[in-house]
């Protein structure tokens, strides 16, 4: 999931701006009730494990809050970092030819990649799949940011299920209207194709499943992927199998717990013409 950070880099960040000066350590105690610093919005069990939405204040980084999810003890997503989640539906997008366009996002989120293709005048519809009824209410009730932003957009349309589930059936996406094909499917939910938030999803980086999710797209439509790794050749091996113009683009933001770049790719591949 785009934003996402690992949790001893979490810990070791904020320890890191309390070394510096640029914090004092009540502000970073996990956990913790911090007035205006630290506010724990909601806690809701799910099928993965309790998940949690967060709202932090850090001085350091700015007059902004900054929230976060965790899963479980596990940080999940931060609106810290979005540039990979905006470049996700960008360079999707911009790979896709023509007008009018239908939209299938793979996991909400924080809302951030749902806004970003929002913004391409192109769209025309935008369905995003999100397992979680949790963070579907986030975002229908407004408790992040983002949520007044979609819900507001006559565009956009939350469907609640698995994205993996819906990608290999033969009805789709879509759950209104079965059998639908789209012009692009952005997908943010695993960390990786290695790195799985469930290990149930590893059935679907393999060429038949892909191939089934492909049937869901128009010719010379686009898959687009996030990934928190490195460009991963074996994968794009098994993209280059369905797909052609496989492509992975390095995105590089500012990380301030680390105090340097850091990167994420996007995985971009066309469904053939025929």
């Amino acid at each position: 999931m785009a934003g996402y950070l690992p949790n001893d880099e979490v810990i070791r960040g904020l320890r890191l701006l309390v070394r510096d000066g640029r914090m004092s350590p009540p502000q970073y105690v996990m956990g913790t009730t911090m007035g205006l610093l630290f506010e724990q919005i909601d806690s809701q069990p799910s099928s993965l494990g309790e998940i949690t939405l967060r709202r932090r204040r850090i001085p350091a980084l700015g007059d902004r809050d900054i929230y976060e999810v965790k899963l479980g003890e596990e940080f999940l997503m931060s609106s810290m970092f979005v540039d990979a989640e905006v470049a996700l539906a960008d360079l999707g997008l911009n790979a896709v030819e023509g007008v009018q366009l239908k939209v299938v996002v793979g996991g909400l989120g924080l809302g951030y990649t749902a806004e970003a293709a929002l913004k391409h005048e192109r769209v025309s519809e935008l369905l995003v799949v999100d397992a979680l009824d949790t963070v579907i209410h986030w975002h229908q009730q407004e408790k992040v940011p983002l949520g007044k932003v979609l819900n507001a957009d006559p565009r956009c349309r939350y469907v609640l299920g698995s994205f993996f589930d819906l990608a290999v059936s033969e009805s789709g996406f879509d759950t209104d209207t079965p059998g639908r094909v789209f012009d692009a499917i952005l997908l943010d939910i695993d960390h990786s194709p290695r790195a799985l938030l469930n290990e149930s999803n590893a059935s679907f980086y393999n060429a038949e499943s892909l191939g089934r999710m492909a049937a869901h797209l128009r010719p010379g439509g686009v898959f687009a992927m996030w990934s928190n790794d490195p460009p991963d050749e074996p994968f794009m091996d098994v993209l280059r199998t369905l797909f052609t113009d496989v492509d992975a683009k390095v995105v590089s933001f500012y990380n301030p717990f680390q105090n340097r770049e850091s990167t994420n790719t996007v995985f971009l591949a066309r469904k053939p013409l025929s």
